[in-house]
């Protein structure tokens, strides 16, 4: 197939190009390169040294003897350029990550919500526009999140993108099904649900033929495609912005910093190793819904943990200490998360869950490349109001110098 995916230098995204790749698969990355960017704007580089994606995409030429197009467009701004490339290309399937994926981010300031806002939502209409104006039959399988879903405790299983109800009419109780409501945290995750009316309108008015993915929390650095030279590695955050929980505890411990769990610890988080992710996009793409069926939502995750548990593994594992800091987030000190994946799994999915030998695989790259950690950047200070702004610890290792007077 004739792959396109937008967002392919990102963090989900490169390893995914890759992966699709080398199953044989033409692929093309459209990317604004906003990401990197940001890393400059915040003042913070990815753990793990980055090439170009000029380069990367090079290496892998190299390597491999496959080819890996690049082509640089804001699909947030570049509307008919977008149609054009889609007219010419006509790629059999649109891979879209092409977001601002980070909760923190999004509620730092209130530029930083409009720009997530503008940026998120803009792209997918643009996107799902161009796709009817140009007439392309292509699938479009979408990133989205299961923080969609909001992280309140409801007491049972949370499905695959849609409710059964019954509603009570004047000829008696008639059964429907409708999109599981949101109950989104954060600017980010308001975007990911505007996608699902977008993803619901568009297919049902043109047969856009449409999956989208409600992914947990990814965790892990390697794929099989990225071991295979240094220079193919994946970006590594850690961060308090776009640092994901895990991966920022294996950091933080190889670098001899405090576990920082925020509040009591006591969020459930839904994860999936960043092997399963692209594994799981390849399944979706093998399973597109036809033309005029309703969008096919997949939760993409293989399990679940409190956060104050995994910083737990994480101590035992490496001997690091956890400290309990305010919640710099507007969220229920504790939840239960009880989330149903049968599809993937019917469709083939063994997924990898936490083992210590992944766990410490993370530990040992952190390590490798701890030269490029700048402690300052790694507190999670981005505050989801003014008033929680003001009970953010900003130094976890107590290092500031302190008036003694």
């Amino acid at each position: 197939m004739r792959i396109a995916v937008l967002g392919g230098d990102g963090f989900v995204g490169w390893p995914t190009a890759l992966h699709l790749s080398d199953l044989g698969h033409e692929i093309h990355i459209l990317d604004n390169l906003s990401r990197r960017w940001i890393d400059t704007e915040l003042g913070v580089q990815s753990l793990t040294p980055m090439d170009s994606i000029q380069e990367r995409c090079r290496i892998w030429h190299q390597l491999t003897g496959r080819k890996i197009h690049f082509h640089l467009l804001n699909l947030a701004t570049e509307y008919e350029r977008l149609k054009s490339w889609l007219a010419e290309t006509r790629p059999h399937a649109v891979i879209h990550f092409a977001e601002q994926r980070a909760a923190p981010y999004s509620m730092k300031t209130d530029r930083h919500k409009v720009y997530t806002v503008n940026n998120n939502t803009n792209a997918t209409h643009n996107l799902l526009a161009a796709l009817v104006e140009t007439g392309i039959d292509a699938h479009l399988v979408h990133l989205g999140t299961m923080g969609v879903y909001g992280y309140s405790s409801v007491g049972a299983p949370i499905p695959e993108g849609y409710l059964d109800v019954q509603i009570d009419t004047p000829s008696g109780p008639r059964e429907q099904q409708i999109l599981y409501p949101t109950r989104p945290g954060s600017v980010y995750h308001m975007t990911k649900s505007l996608d699902q009316i977008l993803f619901q309108f568009y297919a049902q008015n043109d047969g856009l033929r449409i999956t989208d993915l409600h992914q947990g929390i990814v965790w892990g650095t390697h794929t099989d495609q990225t071991r295979r030279h240094e220079q193919l590695i994946n970006r590594f955050d850690y961060d308090g912005d776009y640092g994901t929980v895990l991966n920022r505890f294996l950091i933080q411990a190889a670098i001899g910093y405090p576990l920082t769990v925020h509040g009591t610890g006591g969020q459930t988080r839904a994860f999936i190793h960043v092997q399963d992710s692209v594994r799981c996009i390849e399944l979706a793409l093998k399973d597109a819904p036809a033309a005029g069926d309703r969008v096919h939502i997949f939760n993409q995750m293989t399990e679940t943990h409190r956060v104050r548990d995994l910083a737990e593994l994480v101590a035992k594992l490496t001997g690091a200490e956890v400290a309990y800091l305010p919640n710099p987030r507007k969220e229920a000190e504790e939840n239960d998360l009880i989330v149903r994946n049968d599809q993937f799994l019917a469709l083939g999915l063994k997924p990898i869950t936490l083992a210590e030998g992944l766990l410490s695989e993370v530990v040992e790259v952190a390590r490798k490349y701890a030269h490029r950690i700048d402690r300052s950047r790694v507190p999670a200070v981005s505050a989801w109001t003014k008033d929680l702004a003001k009970r953010v610890e900003h130094d976890p290792e107590g290092k500031r110098l302190r008036s003694v007077s």
